[in-house]
């Protein structure tokens, strides 16, 4: 048995499927942490989210902010951007059943030793605390109401945490930080405009994971989400997004001896590239 995590797929079926050979993937034997943001952009994103729904009970996935973009849009609360890939998936007879499994998946996956989320942590809070603030935004997700979040959850503010927020202030903070989270100040205010390499980051910011007193630097955590990033291998720290869609790779971890699979983009699933977000 084997535990691979994988970095954004963005739906780059042919990749993925790639990959999945490369590592000899059994699912009857193994199982795959997905770092989120499994649809869209890529050319495949109904061909992806139907295999993993199909595989699910051996895989553990994360929110990112293209599956929370593609539910948004399919409940009428956004438009498709630019470059979008979803409109398969919202054609499609078997969505409400694929983006109702899609919605109630979780922001956090703790595995003990290792710690998943999308795109990053607050320097405030412990995994505990984590853990216990996504299960917040979990819960409006899944509720009977959901529709009553998603048509506020979106916005840049407020843009610092603080443990007095209510409402959907707090719910917007914490969906932002696992979803969207690439620098932050020294008192966890994040700059959402940033999506460049780390030379380029403004005066006054740092990776959120550089900065000090980080209250979850203890623990091993996995993410994807900053393609610009790429391939991060630190003591208990894995960037994963490395940039598939955009021309570059597909990457695999396999958690148990901390091994590295790599596949090139495949031509089928990236036909054009585009400013990516």
């Amino acid at each position: 048995m084997a535990t691979y995590a994988i970095g954004d797929i963005q739906g780059c079926h042919f990749s993925f499927q790639h990959l999945l050979s490369e590592i000899q993937f059994n699912p009857s034997r193994d199982r795959l942490w997905l770092v989120g943001d499994i649809v869209n952009r890529g050319a495949g994103s109904l061909e992806v989210l139907r295999w993993v729904y199909q595989h699910r009970a051996v895989i553990n996935l994360v929110l990112g902010n293209h599956d929370l973009h593609a539910i948004t849009v399919a409940e009428g609360f956004a438009k498709a951007h630019r470059g979008d890939t979803l409109q398969a998936i919202l054609d499609a007879p078997d969505r409400d059943v694929l983006l109702g499994w899609l919605r109630c998946q979780p922001l956090i996956h703790d595995g003990g030793e290792y710690v998943m989320v999308h795109a990053g942590l607050l320097p405030q809070w412990t995994i505990q605390a984590a853990t216990s603030l996504a299960a917040e935004v979990s819960q409006a997700l899944c509720s009977d109401d959901y529709r009553d979040f998603l048509a506020q959850m979106y916005g840049n503010q407020p843009a610092t945490w603080s443990d007095e927020l209510e409402g959907m202030d707090r719910l917007r903070v914490i969906t932002n930080a696992f979803t969207r989270l690439r620098i932050c100040n020294d008192a966890g205010e994040m700059d959402f405009k940033f999506k460049g390499e780390l030379s380029d980051i403004p005066q006054g910011y740092q990776p959120w994971f550089d900065i000090a007193g980080r209250q979850s630097k203890d623990a091993t955590i996995i993410f994807g989400h900053w393609s610009a990033l790429g391939l991060q291998q630190r003591d208990k720290l894995f960037a994963l997004d490395t940039g598939c869609l955009w021309g570059g790779q597909l990457t695999a971890l396999r958690l148990e001896d901390r091994a590295l699979f790599q596949v090139p983009c495949s031509l089928e699933d990236a036909p054009q590239l585009i400013t990516p977000d």
